[in-house]
């Protein structure tokens, strides 16, 4: 036992937990925050600038680095030790950073706000459950993120895709003015990209100099990452104790049903420790929080803590995603030039169609990559795949000079519509090597998202043939999918804890408190109701935020 009894207990330090600490540590609270990893900071500890061949793997994937050696996050679909489950014949792959920061270490910075029929989808199309929120009620905590960590993009007056308040654009590279032209050509909306990496320095950060390597973590803090944007400022406040390490077990209660705290294995030590709080947020991620209020079982909550209405792990869902590589004949021999840039896209395309005319009753947005910049961009899919390519000796080394950023790629990202049949439980017998009984996951797509990613799919085909380019690949048929993405795959698992109006088919209120537990709190990817088309991090930072206000100001109140 810990004897300090602290105001808040934050377990996870990514998007939503950063910014919780950040928030309450502000407002004067005491709080301890648990991480089930090490300590990193990208400004201390980044590879930023270290080339590939100065390490023994010259930069390969390993199975806690899937996105590279260098890659900014520990973590992947395969953690020795760390099993879970998937419902037998089905597929789903669940992601775990183990390292302070989580994923924000090295996301693609992809910024987007949800619009208003974001939150409001059953209203107008009867699908899915509206959000007890709206987004009057969520967007002063977007513009509040927006200056706090700094996001660039442009202001295009799309209703459903909100601007911000953003700071410059990069230019769009060569082969993005080609996307671009094409995609006018076709009617398909082409904006800047809206990325949470900063062209204007803000006070202690640099702006970005466009090194391209956003996903290892940034040492001049040009992008954004928990530890060196959200947990740091907090630790300065002197009101954050940071235990990291710390592989939560279990939320206890107290014989009033309120949460005393958390129980966790201290991984150094293999020994079972607890901290005692008032209040307690979980920001492990949705399925991990979803989780921990399984496993925590008493007299008062035998189905695990606010799952009175047994709705803990239903609502599941990923973005839906397929990608689509092509070759392009114009960009064959070019004149060198510099494509230097963010670590990512410097355009995209948001949803621009109206789905009473479709199959699918939902959006998706595409994201482009290719050109020069990028290592491996320049030959996706293989030498070999273009005309004439490959080889050996001299002829070889000629078709890489010709053919170094001749290729352009597109991936979808869309809404899935939440289904009875995607949802996490715990398994009955697999445990984790610290003995904590490991979720199973049940996971089905719907035609609703089956459709969209063929339409993705002909999209892509279609903006690669109007540039007068050839696919690697051929299209897809209804027996693959489409190519469709596994579940998780993406990374963009969300729900299991949802917020909503009313205790029988939610869990959270609409200031993502336990209506079992009135002093918990979820402040991550689990209160979502559904997906949108966008990338959910701004919103889990949003909803973080507001969240915090609500413990602060029912603190001053007295009322926990």
């Amino acid at each position: 036992m810990i004897d300090t009894e602290y105001d808040v207990c934050i377990v996870g330090s990514g998007a939503g937990g950063g910014m919780a600490a950040y928030a309450l540590t502000k407002a004067g609270a005491k709080v301890v925050m648990l991480e089930a990893g090490g300590a990193w900071f990208a400004s201390k500890n980044s590879q930023m600038l270290t080339p590939a061949w100065a390490s023994p793997r010259r930069g390969a994937s390993s199975r806690l680095r899937p996105f590279g050696e260098f890659d900014a996050c520990d973590g992947g679909w395969d953690i020795e030790g760390e099993p879970y489950t998937v419902a037998a014949g089905q597929k789903f792959n669940w992601w775990r950073a183990r390292m302070l920061g989580g994923r924000t270490n090295h996301w693609g910075r992809i910024s987007l706000r949800f619009g208003p029929d974001d939150f409001k989808g059953k209203s107008k199309d009867g699908l899915g459950e509206d959000w007890p929120i709206s987004y009057d009620d969520i967007a002063p905590y977007y513009d509040r993120i927006d200056d706090l960590i700094g996001v660039f993009g442009s202001r295009e007056g799309l209703r459903n895709h909100p601007d911000g308040n953003f700071q410059p654009a990069p230019r769009p590279r060569c082969y993005e003015l080609l996307v671009k032209k094409t995609s006018d050509k076709l009617g398909i909306t082409c904006i800047p990209s809206r990325l949470s990496i900063i062209t204007k320095a803000m006070p202690g950060r640099q702006a970005c100099h466009y090194c391209g390597q956003c996903n290892r973590g940034c040492q001049v803090k040009a992008n954004f990452s928990s530890p060196d944007v959200l947990i740091a400022p907090a630790m300065q406040t002197g009101n954050l104790t940071l235990i990291t390490n710390a592989m939560a077990r279990e939320v206890t209660v107290g014989k009033t049903g309120l949460a005393t705290g958390v129980s966790y294995i201290d991984k150094r030590t293999n020994t079972d420790k607890h901290v005692r709080a008032r209040i307690v947020v979980l920001a492990a991620s949705g399925c991990e929080s979803a989780r921990l209020m399984l496993n925590s079982k008493s007299s008062q909550f035998p189905q695990g803590l606010g799952n009175s209405s047994g709705w803990v792990g239903k609502g599941l869902t990923d973005t839906t995603g397929t990608d689509v590589t092509g070759f392009i004949p114009s960009l064959v021999d070019h004149v060198p030039h510099n494509e230097d840039g963010v670590g990512g896209m410097h355009v995209y395309m948001p949803w621009w169609l109206d789905n009473a005319k479709l199959d699918f009753p939902r959006g998706y947005h595409i994201e482009v990559w290719g050109g020069l910049g990028a290592p491996g961009y320049g030959f996706m899919g293989g030498i070999q795949n273009y005309p004439g390519g490959g080889g050996y000796g001299q002829s070889l080394k000629d078709d890489y000079r010709k053919y170094y950023g001749a290729t352009i790629g597109f991936s979808g990202r869309g809404e899935m519509i939440p289904n009875a049949d995607s949802y996490l439980d715990i398994d009955p017998t697999v445990v984790d090597q610290w003995g904590i009984p490991a979720p199973r996951f049940h996971w089905k797509w719907t035609d609703a998202e089956y459709n969209q990613v063929k339409h993705m799919q002909e999209t892509f085909r279609a903006l690669i043939a109007e540039m007068g380019g050839q696919t690697f690949s051929p299209m897809p048929g209804k027996d693959q999918g489409y190519g469709i993405s596994n579940g998780g795959q993406i990374i963009h698992e969300l729900g299991c804890v949802q917020m909503g109006a009313s205790p029988s088919n939610s869990v959270l209120d609409a200031n993502c408190r336990a209506h079992d537990c009135r002093n918990l709190f979820v402040a991550d990817g689990g209160p979502f109701v559904t997906q949108a088309d966008k990338n959910p991090t701004w919103t889990i930072l949003a909803l973080a935020w507001k969240t915090a206000d609500y413990i602060a100001q029912q603190r001053k109140q007295g009322s926990l």
